[in-house]
């Protein structure tokens, strides 16, 4: 057994065959992670002592963030004691992972190429989530990942928005088969992607695609809380290609919140007097303080990284960049 500090002053035991996240996470500390994978770069950590070894390949990392000594702590196992710079997700209550079934209540098209589902559980499924976080859906051998679209209440459905992917096996599913009152199972919660406390004066969102649908769910929690934002500055960019992409928009209209909306189009020529190009673009146009601002970014990994470099760029501190990928499988 192996001891794994943190900068926060936090240790852990890990076996050899173990990865940093899982010995962590038995030993009740909870560091940032998604797909679990080893694809989406949401649990990068730097090595500052001990060194690694990998349980799957690394396809993700950069050969100058390994020399760097960044591993992912989904995949990263111990060769001896490590000290990682990194600290935990702190305070922040995560709900236990659990399998229930739940049965879809409708189907919704919004675009040509995206639905929005909605799904009901048993009474006595007990289901809670942080805002912000995704479960694995399962319709017999098929399991795939979605965000929920909608705050956590008791007793009510949970909303996602699917992306019809081209030769994908659930998307089949969902675009030609799926019907009202199917049966589904589904797992989770999963994932560290919600809204932190702090007292930083920007929160800026980012999204692509169905990468709103966690974002929708965090600016729910955020209108139904009873905490006071009114300190805070909401941005809210979606990027889409065309006009006819975008199916959401955040209610302006909420006395609890200051939100700014920005939607940005990539492919749109005319007909559109918003902002073109890319939201982390369009972010840098609104001389927004980086400095005093934490970013949520979700969507595809490209926006993610490219975001996050121009970012850190413009003065905003690495520690205040939280992300989500999506990342495509068949």
């Amino acid at each position: 057994m192996f001891e794994i500090s943190l900068k926060n002053n936090k240790t852990f035991t890990c076996a050899s065959n173990t990865t940093i996240f899982e010995a962590a996470k038995t030993a009740g500390i909870f560091l940032e992670h998604s797909c679990l994978t080893a694809r989406c770069r949401s649990c990068v950590v730097k090595i500052a002592e001990g060194t690694t070894k990998n349980k799957l390949d690394d396809l993700v990392l950069s050969d100058d963030e390994k020399r760097k000594n960044f591993v992912l702590s989904c995949n990263a196992m111990p060769t001896t004691d490590l000290m990682l710079d990194v600290e935990d997700l702190g305070n922040v209550t995560l709900y236990d992972k659990k399998i229930v079934p739940a049965k879809i209540q409708s189907i919704q098209k919004l675009t040509h190429d995206v639905i929005k589902v909605s799904l009901r559980l048993p009474p006595n499924a007990n289901f809670k989530y942080n805002s912000g976080q995704y479960v694995n859906l399962i319709k017999g051998n098929l399991k795939r990942s979605y965000s929920v679209a909608n705050a956590f209440k008791e007793k009510t459905s949970l909303e996602f928005f699917i992306k019809k992917y081209e030769k994908g096996l659930m998307s089949q599913y969902w675009f030609e088969e799926a019907k009202e009152n199917d049966l589904l199972r589904m797992e989770g919660p999963l994932g560290s992607f919600f809204l932190r406390e702090s007292n930083y004066e920007n929160i800026v969102f980012l999204a692509t695609g169905t990468g709103i649908a966690p974002i929708k769910a965090i600016l729910e929690n955020i209108r139904e809380s009873t905490s006071d934002f009114k300190h805070k500055k909401f941005f809210v960019f979606v990027g889409a290609r065309y006009k006819e992409d975008l199916f959401w928009e955040p209610n302006l209209e909420n006395k609890n919140i200051e939100i700014k909306y920005i939607p940005v189009l990539s492919r749109q020529k005319e007909d559109w007097s918003v902002e073109k190009g890319y939201v982390q673009d369009a972010v840098l146009k609104q001389k927004i303080n980086l400095e005093n601002t934490q970013v949520y970014a979700c969507g595809s990994n490209e926006m993610i990284q490219s975001a996050k470099k121009v970012f850190m760029q413009n003065s905003l501190k690495e520690n205040n960049f939280f992300s989500d990928a999506f990342v495509e499988t068949n």
